[in-house]
């Protein structure tokens, strides 16, 4: 039975701490430790030695590279990774502690096997070794600030592994507010706020040259974080099981109840998204948890079956006062089911259903290549529905009744000859039958017939008295009066209480205009009221003639304006749990109906015309609009018809009458605008075309005025008398209902190897992993392995000596190309290795296919890759150094003392700095000096400490943002010997220096260029000439290219058609100091402008040939982040999120003004439509995220969009398609609307951390934060198409278009 699982307490961690013998992780930001393991810990295929504990919420089987390598990235890592919470953590200052052992004691390995146990009750494993990793009260990494409080916030998590010599499995466990924020902000975002969420997760790492990295992710959205401790997949919330190592080595992380649905109590497989490879990736959506949780705003088109019900159609009849019953109000009504809200919301729960397999590729022999993609673990064969019925006969063997039936059939010989051959029988083709039917053989061939208690065609049986489930897509093309409205797989729910003729139907998300004009067409919902419609004696209704697979077409025509539509109805058969599933279109004309009115239809009768296998019907339907004193009754012609398959060799046993007539007695249709759900509700009789005298008797099981529960049958007695029967799977005295649970009283005929899943009124039985259904669809066989597409040569890797082909199991295989050797594997060509300086430089490289080999040259001795010269004395590290250094003019030879040893003093000859060194060589962090200045006392003691000032504070937070080794191109500020400020700064190794005042801050006008450095000294004047022209602006080739911001530059990358030209990227201007986030471009002018949060400015720079950057605004502002440009109105405008603002100005930066200051919380992406005079701009406020849009005067300020959105980040106007489009990092989607709002439509629903998002032609091209790259989405099918990363790894922020034309001027 599916029912929803009540909280309990959530999990208490394993015990821990320095009682339990526990080591603690030493205080910081980035820390690290190795613990020992004896035995090996299985891993993927790995055996590690040894975990590594990572203050960032990790373990990993080596030692951490730099936190800034991975902390920031989505997964995979490049090293061996298990994270239960990766961050930026921080521990330092008494803000948390991280313990973690080695364990063997009882208690703790009996706890994680009881665990293991609940997850995979077919494991027999019982742990010898166990490490407890703890991370207790941590803190986010946050940046000093002076002007915020260091937030309070702390999260407790922990991580067992549990193993022994052959498997290992992983427990994360996260107890109840244990995890207090769900993500950490980058340290190189500065000032822009953006939090990037944790990632849950596992990752192989690169452990073979070209193999892939496998890797599977948990959670990566705060709604998945959340998950962690609202759910579980183990049935306790906030604990989570996955297999991660065996001696078998595994394909990829098994999750626990890896491959079960949810029905009764099955187990979740991960509260957000399953990534087998980093080529294919299978969404499990946060729906998929309603066991435990919900959240609306995440995706359900995916595989799992229940989804939280949405829509409660209750509430709006009962606000009308409404009762679709003839005598009694539901409230009166005893039911399994405790209200109305219970009974009526059904309608809005989710079918059942599952996807067929799309990835087998056409083979040229007719055969087919199994796709190159992951096996589906967990119990993927054949699923069915069971009921158990105690009076239901027992079945044939192969799981059907089969009777046989001699008929007297007059033929000619010479006309027809019987054959037993040819002919369809029972035995041949009972499966074709429902399982609860038997099959009847007749002389020209086999007919299903439902048994007692169920009705339908045969094919598909209902058992009597049950409720049912309708589920479907609503999609249309409608010109509403002479307004056009399309809406496409919008969802349809309908609920059927079967025993009173009552039919409930929703449809969600229509735009309001449709539901409106829809109103009249009760049809739409009527066609369930005739499937289900209450039975008078000897008379059927539609399900018991055309089944669940049947084609329902209509014409409706409206008077006085004679407007057209049609409308299909395709019922494509019974899904699990028996809901039916089908898909309408509604196409052409409607008639407009205005707000506020209300649609009022009277009760009406109309004929069923029957045949051999086709049903129709024609009537006129009058209906009112009614809106106060106001009331118009208008009118349509309906005609409709049903197309199904009937059975031929028993149509002359029917008794069915030709004619039928269905009553209607209540019929409502409504529409809530603030749900945006449109509604009907019919309750039907199915009866003589004659109609029934009003005198008659009728008792009350023929008219639905009986008291029978919901899920029970009515059974009719002597006049006015009647029974109530429990449906088939529950029990009870008829009035009342419960379910059966068939699997936990031992009623269910699931055999071995199989699992029993129980759900309302029924079960089902499913075959764990290796085994299928049998045809009795109770026993499981062991299913036959699937071809080895790689023995058998039936797969599409490159050639043998360039590529192997991986078999995956299932039929899948992988492609990788062979060592020496690059590519796809589908596709592999040879690495010139000879191209990486694999040799030594005395050494000669020769390149061969697959492969190199090197050989010193003469006078040297050795293989090639160590080379020393002959018959000459070994030489000290720096000896060899200065031997073998390359004569670039850019390379520092060190300076060895008479003893070989390197100088503690080393200086570049051509740069002018100078550094200490250790022995080994390596420059002692903080120690380089700038050309000029005091070099550095080397070997020399320091003098008394002292505390630090201004200079040498900000000089030591640099050094450690930069990990104790900033690169040459950073910049770390210069004090002299008393700690001030060195009058003269140079940022690294550029050549740009600057004068400074006593405070650090640059002084206008002194920046020079590389090569002449500016007079600083306080007695000499600034110079008062303009520096020549910078030699760092490069400018761009003609066509079309991006230009995108990376801290202190700004990069191009050109386009060819669209795509990107990645060998051409450059860096277009490089801005040392400065962090620039907002860019845009004015084809007018042809100058680039953009925002700079680290000087607070706005700046702009032509393209041309050594042109200076300039700055416009230099003043009023905070955090200046989205900018754009109005080519025709000459002006920009741009958000600062920390004034909470949205200005604009001339492009000289004249008449400057604020256009809004209120109703502002995070502004941070910008556009306008500069044909239309419109703005559009974000607010990724957390509690209210928003779209917003004026005109570029300020003027008609209205939220544009605020359903459905997270952290929309990127935002852009295409001028071509005329589409506002953004990027959204919370719900991980790329949108696009029109301007006005509607026609809103999901391009691309995967993306990583979007940041910036600019469209051309047929392509969006967004930044993006875990990728630190430029991303590329055709816009027609959202696919991903290719990616640029730069070399220089750090966060891009905006990104624009440049053409070589204005797009959209005016002409």
């Amino acid at each position: 039975m599916l029912h929803r699982c009540r909280r309990g307490g959530m999990p208490r961690l394993f015990p821990h701490g320095p009682a339990r013998g526990d080591r603690a992780l030493p205080p910081g930001d980035d820390e690290g430790s190795a613990l020992p393991l004896a035995p090996l810990l299985p891993f993927y295929g790995l055996r590690l030695a040894r975990l590594h504990v990572g203050t960032n919420g990790l373990l990993s089987g080596q030692d951490f590279p730099r936190e800034t390598q991975y902390v920031d990235d989505d997964l995979p890592t490049d090293f061996p990774a298990i994270a239960p919470f990766l961050a930026d953590l921080d521990t330092s200052g008494g803000r948390g502690q991280i313990y973690y052992r080695q364990d063997g004691a009882s208690d703790v390995l009996s706890r994680a096997a009881g665990y293991i146990r609940a997850g995979f009750p077919s494991a027999a494993f019982a742990p010898t070794h166990a490490v407890v990793a703890t991370w207790e009260d941590v803190a986010a990494y946050e940046a000093v600030s002076r002007d915020a409080e260091p937030s309070r916030q702390r999260n407790t998590f922990q991580a067992v592994l549990a193993y022994d010599h052959a498997d290992a499995y992983a427990l994360f466990l996260y107890p109840d507010d244990g995890i207090q924020f769900f993500g950490t902000r980058p340290k190189e975002s500065y000032h822009i706020q953006l939090e990037l969420p944790a990632r849950v997760g596992f990752s192989r790492g690169e452990t073979d040259p070209g193999r892939e990295n496998l890797h599977y992710s948990v959670a990566s959205s705060e709604q998945g974080l959340k998950n962690l401790y609202q759910s579980s997949n183990v049935l306790t919330p906030g604990v989570w099981v996955f297999h991660i190592g065996s001696a078998s080595p595994l394909e990829n992380i098994v999750p626990a109840g890896a491959g079960r649905q949810l029905l009764g109590g099955a187990l979740p497989t991960a509260p957000e998204s399953v990534s087998r490879h980093a080529t294919a990736e299978h969404d499990y959506p946060d729906g998929a948890f309603a066991i435990f949780s919900y959240d609306e705003n995440e995706e359900d088109n995916e595989e799992f079956p229940f989804v939280e019900p949405t829509e409660v159609v209750a509430e709006d009849y009962d606000e009308l006062g409404i009762s679709l019953h003839t005598d009694i109000n539901l409230q009166d009504r005893p039911s399994s089911l405790e209200t109305d809200e219970d009974l009526l919301e059904l309608v809005s729960v989710e079918s059942p259903t599952y996807r067929q397999r799309e990835d087998v590729q056409p083979y040229p022999d007719g055969g087919a290549v199994p796709a190159e993609t992951d096996v589906h673990l967990g119990y993927p064969e054949g699923e069915v529905v069971l009921q158990s019925y105690p009076d239901s006969p027992l079945p044939f063997p192969r799981g059907r009744h089969i009777v046989g039936v001699d008929e007297d059939v007059s033929f000619n010989t010479d006309v027809f000859t019987y054959s037993a051959a040819s002919q369809e029988t029972c035995e041949q083709h009972h499966g074709l039958c429902s399982p609860h039917a038997f099959c009847t053989d007749y002389a020209t061939g086999f007919c299903c017939h439902c048994q007692t208690k169920f009705y339908g065609n045969g094919r598909h049986c209902l058992p009597e008295g049950a409720a049912h489930r309708l589920n479907g897509k609503v999609s249309g093309n409608l010109l509403v009066g002479r307004t056009p409205v399309h809406f496409a797989d919008v969802d349809l729910h309908a609920y059927v209480v079967g025993n009173d003729g009552r039919a409930y139907t929703a449809i969600s998300r229509i735009p309001q205009l449709a539901a409106r004009a829809l109103m009249p067409l009760t049809p739409i919902g009527g066609l369930f009221g005739w499937l289900f419609a209450l039975e008078k004696p000897g008379y059927e209704n539609g399900f018991s003639i055309t089944g669940a697979e049947f084609t329902h077409s209509l014409e409706a025509t409206f008077y006085p304006g004679k407007e057209t539509v049609h409308i299909t109805q395709t019922a494509e058969g019974l899904g699990l749990e028996n809901y039916l599933s089908l898909r309408t279109h509604i196409q052409g004309r409607v008639p407009y109906i205005p707000e506020n009115f209300t649609v009022h239809i009277a009760p009406y009768k109309e004929l069923y015309y029957y045949s051999s296998s086709a049903v129709t019907s024609m009537s006129h339907r009058e209906y009112s609009l009614l809106f106060g004193h106001h009331n118009q009754t208008l009118s349509y012609r309906l005609h409709q018809n049903v197309t199904f398959q009937d059975c031929p060799h028993a149509r002359a046993r029917r008794t069915m009458p030709a004619t039928q007539q269905l009553s209607v007695e209540r019929v409502f249709a409504l529409y809530n605008e603030e749900e945006q759900v449109l509604r009907y509700a019919v309750t039907n009789q199915i009866g003589s075309a004659e109609g029934d005298s009003d005198t008659a008797i009728v008792n009350p099981c023929y008219d639905g005025t009986h008291v029978c529960d919901t899920t029970a049958r009515c059974q009719p007695g002597a006049g006015l008398q009647y029974s109530c029967e429990c449906t088939a799977g529950y029990r009870g005295d008829g009035q009342d209902c419960v379910d059966i649970d068939e699997c936990a009283e031992g009623e269910s005929r699931c055999g071995p190897f199989s699992v029993c899943l129980n759900s309302l009124g029924s079960y089902r039985c499913e075959c764990q992993h290796g085994y299928h259904l049998a045809d009795d669809r109770h026993t499981c066989v062991l299913a036959a392995p699937p071809p080895d597409p790689c023995a058998a040569g039936r797969h599409s890797c490159a050639a043998a000596d360039q590529a192997r082909c991986i078999p995956r199991g299932g039929g899948a295989f992988s492609c990788e190309c062979l060592p020496g050797y690059t590519g796809d594997g589908h596709n592999c060509s040879d690495v010139n290795e000879c191209t990486q300086d694999r040799c030594h430089p005395a050494a000669t490289c020769l390149n061969t296919p697959g492969s190199f080999s090197c050989q010193c040259r003469p006078g040297y001795d050795g293989d090639g890759f160590q080379c020393t010269p002959a018959n000459l004395q070994r030489l000290t590290p720096c000896e060899h150094e200065r031997l073998y250094s390359q004569p670039d003019p850019g390379h520092h030879i060190p300076v060895c003392d008479d003893q070989g040893n390197y100088q503690p003093l080393q200086c570049h000859s051509s740069t002018g700095f100078c550094w200490c060194v250790d022995e080994a060589g390596q420059e002692i962090a903080g120690t380089r000096t700038p050309p000029g200045s005091t070099p550095p006392r080397c070997g020399e003691p320091e003098p008394t400490a002292r505390p630090q000032t201004m200079c040498e504070r900000w000089r030591q937070s640099l050094l450690d943002h930069y990990g104790g080794r900033p690169r040459e191109d950073q910049y770390v500020p210069q004090c002299d010997a008393a700690g001030s400020f060195s009058p003269l700064q140079c940022h690294g190794n550029s050549g740009f220096c600057w004068c400074v005042d006593e405070h650090g801050r640059e002084i206008h006008g002194t920046r020079s260029e590389p090569g002449t450095a500016p007079p600083c000294l306080p007695s000499v004047a600034p110079p008062t000439v303009q520096p020549s022209p910078r030699p760092d602006v490069s400018p761009p080739a003609v066509g079309t290219f991006l230009l995108y911001a990376q801290g202190h530059q700004i990069g191009y990358l050109p386009l060819n058609g669209t795509r990107l030209q990645k060998e051409a990227a450059k860096t277009l201007l490089a801005l040392h100091g400065s962090i620039v986030v907002g860019i845009d471009y004015d084809c007018r002018g042809k100058m680039v402008y953009w925002t700079d949060v680290a000087g607070r400015t706005v700046n702009r720079a032509s393209l041309e040939p050594g042109a200076e950057p300039e700055t416009v605004i230099n003043s009023g502002l905070m955090s200046p982040e989205g900018l754009v440009v109005d080519h025709l109105r000459r002006a920009m405008f741009w958000t600062d999120s920390g004034l909470d603002k949205i200005e604009r100005a001339n492009l000289d930066g004249s008449q400057r003004r604020a256009l809004f200051s209120t109703d502002l919380v995070n502004p941070r992406a910008i556009t306008v439509d500069p044909i239309r005079g419109n703005l559009y701009w974000t607010d990724w406020n957390r509690e209210a995220p928003k779209i917003e849009t004026s005109t570029v005067e300020g003027a008609n300020r209205r939220i544009l969009v605020n359903e459905d959105i997270g952290l929309p980040n990127g935002l852009t106007f295409d001028p071509f398609s005329k589409l506002l489009c953004w990027a959204d990092a919370g719900t991980k989607k790329l949108e696009c609307t029109f301007p006005d709002g509607t026609g809103r439509h999901v391009v691309q629903n995967n993306l990583n951390y979007p940041f910036s998002i600019v469209s051309y032609a047929n392509h969006f091209y967004h930044t993006d934060w875990r990728r630190d790259g430029v991303i590329a989405v055709n816009k027609d099918t959202g696919s991903l198409t290719e990616e640029y990363l730069p070399e220089q790894r750090s966060h891009l922020y905006g990104i624009t278009a440049v053409y070589p034309y204005c797009p959209g001027a005016r002409k």
